[in-house]
């Protein structure tokens, strides 16, 4: 959530970072005109309970000095006042409420280093890697064996079963088989082992409260996307980003703890309703798949480093693995509605012939914070709202995709890169 007090002291200044996202000023000038509505019934509120507190004293001063007409009347004066003083409040209440669910609505102001843009297709590219590039090598060049998409590769093999997932679960479920299942539970154990020398491993549920949900944003904005359970009041989560960013929902930490790291593997449920029709082959897009994920609560000062060492830890991930990958800054029109900066690590996936998002790591500045109501409390002991910062490292459908195909060989064998041999019992080599 936006910083409401921003909005009354530079109206302007927030005004023209919201246009940038498409927000516009008469939205904002909604939002100014319902705060200055309810300030002005709190004040109202406020002085109606003044004056009942002012003509009580007034009763039991009169009963004092024995002067019961006196009281009576102060008593009846006191009662209509408390009535009105009671429908200031109710008025202020349904003020806020009204202020609340739009402010919900509102996107986080961007980074001035966010580039401006409608869509995806105004991202900007920021580098590329590939094996042997700090070496002068020239981006590889794909053998025809390694062009084979996924899907046909995963079925020869016997390791992906797409056909029994839809029987199971429908469209866009996933069946890994064999070497194919554990490749997935070994991605997940080379990550998360990766990530413990600063990240405490969490084991978070895999569903969570409203109240969870929309401390990151991702309620009410993108309902249609969740999965909801509504006898139950739980909505399954989209991302461990869900869960730990309510870690410490409604707390006040030191100075001196923070920055607090996590990281959790999680399974993650998306409707992805806005994307019939694309896509719907493999595993490029599933409505659940597994996902190892890196968050930080920090100080203002320590956003930019936080940031910058969960970039680092992906891309680490990526080399390791040997895949081919760029760095991608998205641009206004593209930013999740938190998100006050994103760098996508987008991977080059052969047998499909494109780049393929598995990371998003983002910068949220205090929005969701002022959601979940995560402070700090500062040297000079008043309270401010934490930053938050998050990436996955990495989501493992697409990651499986791109292995299957990168290392392909001509007689249709995958040979895994070595960094997962610890994983996978030594056996690197994938057959039928």
């Amino acid at each position: 959530m936006i910083d409401i007090a921003q909005l009354r002291q530079d109206p302007e200044f927030v005004k023209t970072q919201l246009a940038r996202r498409g927000i516009s000023s008469s939205t904002m000038d909604e939002i100014i005109a319902l705060d200055s509505e309810h300030r002005r019934l709190l004040q109202e509120a406020e002085g109606l309970r003044a004056q009942v507190k002012e003509l009580s004293r007034q009763v039991g001063d009169a009963n004092k000095a024995g002067k019961k007409e006196e009281a009576e009347a102060l008593r009846l004066r006191s009662r209509e006042v408390g009535e009105q003083e009671s429908a200031a409040s109710e008025l202020a209440a349904e003020a806020n409420e009204k202020l609340r669910a739009k402010l919900l609505m509102v996107p986080n102001l961007p980074d001035a280093r966010v580039p401006e843009g409608k869509d995806e297709t105004e991202n900007v590219e920021i580098s590329q890697w590939w094996v042997g590039k700090d070496q002068g090598a020239p981006f590889p060049v794909f053998a025809e064996h390694q062009k084979k998409p996924h899907w046909e590769v995963g079925e020869e093999l016997g390791i992906l079963d797409l056909e029994s997932g839809a029987k199971l679960a429908g469209s866009m479920f996933a069946l890994y088989r064999g070497a194919g299942a554990r490749l997935i539970r070994s991605l997940g154990f080379y990550a998360l082992n990766a990530h413990l020398d600063a990240y405490e491993e969490i084991r978070p549920p895999h569903f969570a409260l409203t109240e969870t949900m929309m401390s990151t944003g991702h309620l009410p904005k993108s309902e249609e996307d969740m999965y909801a359970m509504e006898r139950d009041g739980l909505w399954a989560i989209p991302t461990a980003e869900v869960p730990l960013t309510s870690m410490h929902r409604g707390e006040i930490l030191t100075r001196e703890s923070l920055p607090i790291r996590m990281t959790a593997q999680t399974s993650c449920f998306r409707r992805e309703s806005g994307s019939a029709g694309r896509d719907t082959r493999g595993v490029l897009r599933l409505h659940e798949f597994d996902k190892v994920e890196l968050f930080a609560y920090c100080l203002p000062e320590q956003a930019e480093e936080a940031h910058a060492d969960i970039l680092r830890r992906a891309e680490a991930l990526l080399q390791g693995l040997g895949l081919t990958y760029r760095l991608v800054e998205l641009c206004t029109g593209d930013l999740g509605s938190a998100s006050a900066r994103t760098i996508d690590l987008e991977v080059f996936s052969p047998g499909v012939d494109r780049w393929l998002e598995v990371s998003s790591v983002s910068w949220f500045r205090d929005y969701q914070a002022r959601r979940a109501n995560v402070r700090y409390r500062s040297e000079e002991g008043t309270t401010a709202f934490v930053h938050t910062v998050n990436g996955s490292a990495l989501a493992w459908a697409r990651i499986w995709a791109a292995l299957v195909e990168t290392y392909r060989q001509a007689d249709g064998s995958v040979q895994l890169p070595e960094v997962l041999a610890p994983f996978m019992g030594g056996q690197l080599t994938i057959r039928p």
